[in-house]
């Protein structure tokens, strides 16, 4: 969808890797990516272009953000979190919200590359306020980062940017104007809204959409418990791409699902009649899908 409507739009698509979350990310994840956007048929004008490739940006982003008193080391283990937290966190979700625990009373500069911060996290002070963003599909969405999450982290202990850093130091030096990704992230753009203003970045171009994600039958993401419902997995067992995006084209609001290239796809999706709510993807879809498979019957 994201590109369907730069193709409409003109936009240029930079494909970007972003790979800087450690020990989760598996060998060979990024070409396998790669490789199912173009089965997909997608292409891009730039890239790939990897994060983990050039890490300065984000250092003398995070060197700027601690000489201003922006961000803050902290050295509590996730122990130490969960014990001081407000509130305890949702089933399934791994972040509790921070107490302050680390927060010095006043805005104080620090030196980022101090060896005594060494193996410690940095976070940004998050403010008590509501952030108001605009989303295409949304309108207006309000969430105060500081009553769900606190100051997050935006440098993990191994000296790493964290994603919320990275993404927003990426879009400003990349030309990013519109964001389109799933609605999971949703109040991650306030987030990173936060890491705009300390930056000192103008967010008054870019336009944000976020996409209803595909969850399972049980209401929750798709995972391994759903079965082995990878791309990946769908191409090799014979699936052809067409009947993948056509059934994307369905639940898009195109029409009854038939198979459906790329460029048709882009030809006929319009934003506008993009539904809001959760896409669940059942049995009867997985069925549909290996339908397709030649020398398999209905």
């Amino acid at each position: 969808m994201n590109w369907a409507l730069a193709r409409q739009t003109g936009w240029r698509v930079l494909l970007r890797v972003e790979d800087l979350d450690g020990p989760r990310i598996k060998a060979d994840a990024a070409q396998l990516a790669i490789d199912l956007l173009a089965w997909l048929g997608m292409d891009w004008d730039e890239g790939p272009v990897y994060q983990s490739a050039d890490l300065s940006p984000y250092k003398d982003a995070l060197r700027r953000l601690a000489a201003a008193g922006a961000i803050y080391p902290c050295r509590a283990t996730r122990s130490q979190l969960v014990a001081a937290a407000v509130s305890a966190p949702n089933k399934g979700d791994h972040e509790v919200r921070y107490s302050g625990l680390s927060r010095p009373d006043d805005v104080t500069p620090f030196d980022f590359d101090d060896p005594a911060h060494v193996g410690a996290a940095w976070r940004l002070r998050a403010a008590d306020e509501a952030i108001t963003l605009r989303d295409e599909l949304r309108g207006e969405v309000s969430h105060n980062v500081q009553q769900s999450v606190g100051d997050f982290v935006v440098a993990t202990k191994a000296g790493l940017p964290a994603y919320q850093l990275a993404v927003v130091v990426d879009d400003h030096r990349q030309g990013v104007t519109h964001i389109v990704r799933g609605d999971d992230l949703l109040h991650s753009t306030h987030r990173q809204e936060l890491v705009r203003r300390a930056l000192g970045i103008d967010s008054s171009m870019i336009v944000h959409t976020h996409l209803p994600m595909v969850i399972g039958e049980d209401g929750r993401r798709l995972a391994k418990r759903h079965g082995d419902t990878r791309l990946d997995a769908y191409r090799k067992r014979g699936v052809h791409a067409e009947r993948v995006i056509g059934l994307l084209a369905e639940w898009c609001g195109i029409g009854p699902r038939q198979e459906m290239g790329a460029r048709e796809f882009t030809e006929r999706f319009r934003i506008d009649a993009m539904p809001t709510d959760a896409v669940v993807f059942t049995a009867a879809d997985d069925a549909w899908l290996m339908d397709g498979v030649p020398g398999r019957s209905g």
